[in-house]
């Protein structure tokens, strides 16, 4: 498995994977130095860098996370919230055929081990609340402002 990192404006990401794709982003509260960057992460930093800049809005990467059967069925419903859009986790588990497997939805989002590409971020609580980031909730709310159409404004 190979290993790079990127600095974001939240901190430093750690990007793992290798030919049969990306397994995990996640995002470390400490710094790591960049390092040469593997040939098989190059498009993922790049892309990653493209998103951060504002010029991409979906990443188009071979992925590779581990999981189980229902683990990848949410990250796949993720996947499928759109850019500069919310859902919450009632509607996100309605989608997926059971509004009562509210709390196993909540819990696969939790443990979704591609940061911002499957984007958990983008389900809040059914009030309207920042709920439940593993990144923190300062994370959560400056993904959901930088892919806000309305960037003068803050949504929380």
């Amino acid at each position: 498995m190979e290993v790079a990192y990127l600095q974001t404006p939240m901190g430093m990401a750690e990007l793992q994977g290798d030919e049969n794709g990306l397994a995990s982003v996640s995002v470390l509260n400490e710094e790591k130095p960049i390092g040469i960057i593997p040939e098989v992460l190059e498009d993922a930093i790049y892309q990653f860098q493209e998103y951060f800049q504002g010029t991409r809005e979906y990443f188009d990467l071979k992925l590779n996370p581990s999981g189980t059967d229902f683990q990848k069925k949410v990250w796949d419903a993720l996947c499928e919230i759109p850019y500069g859009k919310t859902v919450s986790y009632l509607e996100l588990s309605k989608k997926l055929g059971d509004p009562k497997a509210i709390r196993a939805v909540a819990a696969a989002n939790g443990k979704n081990p591609l940061w911002i590409i499957v984007p958990c971020h983008r389900v809040i609580g059914s009030n309207g609340d920042l709920v439940g980031y593993a990144g923190g909730l300062h994370r959560k709310k400056w993904l959901l402002e930088h892919e806000s159409p309305a960037k003068q404004m803050t949504l929380f």
